[in-house]
């Protein structure tokens, strides 16, 4: 075995080990939207679930350069985003959006997504997505870093659900239907390949 101190990595030695070694990660596709009506869009693949009672989810969202990204601004600002999870039918529009472009440009219009109003929230969503969640903001913690943070870690409660009906069936998400994209290193990106089950022991 190799055994590496990340003390001794800089950033971007951890961040590689970190990306090849954490896969698959689930990608979230973040909508949020500027207090002069601009929505926003990006993917982020530090995302997952918090609890299911209530319903929360996080992101981190990293600061390039010590810069809070536009998601992370809208969020602070107005503590609502929807969160949609990225497919085989809308990776590549999805892909169109990590473009870096100014806070009064939108993405959604780049990559010609539909925006979708919301049920609980101010922010749409988009229609390009089998599963949306509406989210309010819970907890912004800002995290790492010397001497700013290096990222903001969001959790946020899901406050409606919409779901394809051609994926949902008896309370439960048919995953071959779903189809989830996820990344891995690099330009990397895999889906759902082999499904197996096995009973836990009692």
């Amino acid at each position: 075995m190799i055994s590496i101190d990340p003390k001794q990595n800089n950033e971007r030695d951890n961040y590689k080990l970190m990306i090849g070694s954490i896969i698959p990660r689930p990608i979230a596709f973040v909508t949020t939207q500027s207090a002069d009506g601009v929505l926003n869009g990006a993917p982020f693949s530090y995302f997952n679930i918090v609890s299911s009672n209530p319903p929360m989810i996080s992101i981190t969202v990293q600061r390039p350069k010590g810069r809070m990204k536009d998601t992370a601004n809208n969020i602070n600002n107005n503590h609502e985003f929807v969160v949609h999870i990225v497919d085989d039918e809308n990776v590549a529009k999805i892909n169109e959006t990590s473009a870096s472009l100014p806070s009064d440009e939108s993405e959604i219009e780049l990559a010609k997504l539909t925006a979708i109003q919301s049920t609980h929230v101010s922010v749409p969503g988009i229609k390009e997505s089998k599963i949306r969640m509406e989210c309010k903001l819970v907890q912004a913690i800002p995290l790492g870093g010397k001497v700013e943070p290096s990222c903001d870690l969001f959790i946020g409660e899901i406050l409606q659900f919409h779901i394809d009906k051609e994926i949902y069936k008896d309370g439960r998400i048919d995953p071959r239907a779903l189809n989830a994209v996820s990344r891995l290193a690099g330009t990397d990106y895999a889906m759902i390949g082999d499904i197996f089950s096995m009973d836990r022991p009692k």
